[in-house]
């Protein structure tokens, strides 16, 4: 059986850690706050002390972090990080969202020492992952590809081809600058709708009738409206998102994407950074 190292147990790999648990994967499990560890312990899988522990003992290693700083720690650090303790033939799968320059990097310094990097950055939230409902982004070389997707199958509803390093984090943030100018958006929307004499809801049930209507207006409208803010996709990380985005696009060739991210911006200066991202509503009330 193949032996699979998860690291990084917050609010999303927690949840993909344990569907791998649940489908009946060897797994070992990696976190930096060594207590999130301990359920999946109990559980039935073991616990690594380092990132270059768990790449000694797995054949395929899995990380899902934060940023490209953390992506960095967890996979390069001379003394702890993954790839010291991965041997040639062993794979790699990077499902974090992270800047297309740096898992280029991180592809080729892999690449050195036999080590094949699945690029797989993910799209959807906490229900979808939970559901195995995600789309998958997968760039790299096809084999290591053909042999990453049988281990992510029991995550996701869908694996897209998208080419070499760095294209799946491309079409990540591309995806990601769509779902915040249309949170950006409606967060205006509900307010102008709040504030005329026209019932809010009754207005949504009428536009998602019309074309306009997008497969997630749904959630994002009624999170606003019934002033839901669970964090599922708390606004700090989608304005990291917005972040890479536009150092990709070029903040001067992607005026749309800006103007959101000042919305973003101004929700985390008035303490909402925590909150889902459908917070930015509480702005215009």
């Amino acid at each position: 059986m193949t032996t699979i190292a998860f690291l990084g147990l917050g609010a999303m790999g927690s949840r993909l850690a344990k569907n791998l648990l649940d489908a009946g994967a060897d797994l070992i499990v990696w976190n930096r706050s060594e207590e999130k560890t301990r359920p999946f312990v109990e559980a039935g899988a073991r616990a690594a002390s380092s990132p270059r522990e768990a790449g000694e003992s797995a054949d395929v290693v899995i990380a899902m972090v934060a940023d490209d700083e953390a992506s960095q720690d967890i996979w390069l650090d001379a003394e702890t990080g993954a790839l010291a303790g991965m041997a040639s033939g062993k794979t790699a799968i990077e499902i974090s969202t992270l800047q297309p320059d740096w898992v280029r990097t991180l592809g080729e310094r892999m690449a050195q020492k036999g080590v094949a990097l699945v690029e797989a950055p993910v799209s959807g939230t906490l229900p979808q992952a939970e559901n195995a409902g995600l789309v998958f982004f997968l760039a790299g070389e096809s084999e290591a590809l053909d042999r990453a997707e049988p281990i992510l199958r029991p995550l996701g509803k869908s694996f897209e081809r998208v080419g070499a390093w760095g294209s799946a984090a491309t079409v990540k943030l591309a995806t990601n600058a769509i779902l915040g100018i249309n949170v950006a958006a409606w967060a205006e929307v509900i307010g102008m709708l709040d504030r005329s004499p026209t019932d809010t809801q009754t207005a949504v049930d009428a536009i998602a009738k019309t074309a306009v209507w997008a497969p997630n207006f749904g959630y994002v409208t009624s999170s606003m409206i019934r002033s839901d803010f669970d964090p599922k996709f708390p606004v700090e990380l989608l304005d990291k998102d917005f972040r890479y985005a536009l150092g990709l696009a070029g903040s001067d060739k992607a005026p749309m994407i800006e103007k959101a991210h000042e919305t973003l911006k101004q929700a985390i200066s008035e303490g909402l950074g925590a909150e889902n991202m459908t917070a930015v509503a509480k702005l215009y009330r």
